[in-house]
């Protein structure tokens, strides 16, 4: 999926699924509410995309995360029903080889937005799947996957990261909200951890966001939504009320990372004050 705004070009990559608990994606939600909307299979999981963005200005080639990335035992595999792609399937449908990406945005470290970044070549040494770019992560983000705890511990995986903070220059550590240049610049939106990042693009002609796990799918747009996964959802709550009237009164057409029907939409908020998603009906 290609489509043009202004001065950027944007690239719905496929960097494959995983299939993870319905009721854990939705929290307090009951399944009775959930289950219309994401039906599941006879394990309770229902199917997640991993969307990745392409964006491209003229001058910089950024990718936002990166998928779940090949590097999986069987067991994992069975557990999540993870399907991948290299880096090179990934970027084959845009015409484009790794090396030729120039900068990956991370929204944060959890290995299926991440899994990605890095390969294991034929010796078993992991190198960065994109060799000539900088990976642009939230410093918070790096600290809070390193630290690790018994609730956030499963959900990163050092070879994602620690590979590329050996490598002089190959990270690029920020603090905040930052303007990248380009109109590409990242807005921290905690709660899913506590220094996830969405990325915003500046068009000229309206803007693009690409939403992370601040709402993974079209189907958790509504406030109280929140996966149980978030760490912190009362903080996720404050932010998503932060950011909706925002996105509804701009008109942003916002990506959703994890959904495979309805990746790109509008948002809008009905008179209750309940934001639900439009499917993008623009030109794509």
């Amino acid at each position: 999926m290609r489509f043009t705004i202004g001065d950027h070009r944007f690239t719905l990559l496929d960097a494959g699924s995983l299939w993870l608990d319905g009721g854990a994606m939705f929290g307090v939600v009951p399944r009775t509410l959930w289950e219309r909307q994401r039906r599941p299979d006879e394990r309770n999981r229902i199917r997640l995309a991993t969307n990745v963005l392409l964006i491209e200005d003229g001058k910089t080639r950024t990718l936002v995360d990166t998928g779940s990335g090949l590097d999986w035992d069987e067991k994992s595999r069975g557990i999540y029903g993870i399907e991948a792609r290299t880096a090179e399937e990934m970027l084959e449908p845009a015409g484009l080889r790794p090396a030729q990406i120039d900068r990956v945005l991370n929204t944060h470290l959890h290995f299926d937005h991440a899994g990605g970044n890095t390969f294991r070549d034929s010796s078993g040494t992991v190198r960065a799947a994109f060799p000539n770019a900088r990976y642009v992560v939230q410093r918070g983000e790096l600290e809070t996957a390193r630290s690790g705890n018994e609730r956030s511990r499963a959900s990163y995986r050092r070879d994602d990261f620690e590979p590329l903070a050996e490598e002089a220059d190959r990270l690029w550590l920020i603090d905040g909200d930052t303007d990248l240049g380009g109109g590409v610049s990242t807005e921290v939106a905690a709660g899913h951890t506590p220094h996830m990042q969405i990325v915003k693009v500046e068009t000229g002609a309206g803007t693009v966001a690409f939403m992370a796990d601040l709402f993974p799918t079209a189907s958790h747009v509504p406030y109280a939504w929140i996966m149980a996964y978030d760490l912190e959802p009362l903080v996720t709550l404050e932010t998503r009320k932060r950011i909706v009237p925002r996105a509804v009164r701009e008109e942003w057409r916002v990506v959703f990372e994890h959904d495979d029907t309805s990746p790109i939409a509008t948002l809008v908020e009905a008179e209750t004050g309940r934001p639900t998603a439009r499917p993008y009906q623009g030109d794509l």
